[in-house]
């Protein structure tokens, strides 16, 4: 079995947010598409979305993270993703999460009523981040 695991590490500008050497697979959201990477697979270097990061373990458990960007590395035993952010689901605050959320709606509204385009694109990056956060929250361990 130890040829079908793999070690996943995610770390942000503020640390270590996962390390776990048990991983089966890893199934990811790129700016190329949907990618699921196993123990073995040949080395691929990818740029991630704003997204869920799901780590799956030979149980038939899942791990879910929400990442905000960055860059999947995989070496064929190593998984290392480098993240803007990434917050497991019980290290999210689902209050701020809801409201960076109406932040950011109201943030649309007022962009397109008065025709700003970059903070239009700024305003949807933030409520992308905001929904994957909330998204990612109903995944807590009970």
């Amino acid at each position: 079995m130890a040829d079908t695991k793999f070690k996943v590490t995610i770390i942000t500008p503020d640390g270590t947010v996962y390390d776990n050497d048990n991983a089966t697979m890893v199934i990811m959201n790129t700016s190329g598409g949907q990618m699921g990477i196993m123990a073995k697979h040949v080395p691929v270097l990818a740029s991630l979305t704003i997204s869920e990061l799901r780590i799956k373990h030979d149980q038939g458990t899942d791990e879910i993270a929400a990442v905000n960007g960055g860059i999947m590395q995989f070496d064929g035993e190593t998984a290392l993703i480098t993240a803007d952010s990434a917050e497991m689901p019980e290290k999210i605050d689902v209050a701020r999460a809801e409201k960076a959320k109406q932040r950011a709606e109201e943030a649309i509204r007022k962009a397109k009523e008065a025709h700003r385009q970059n903070d239009l694109a700024r305003a949807e990056v933030h409520l992308k981040r905001a929904v994957n956060r909330l998204k990612v929250s109903k995944f807590k361990q009970k």
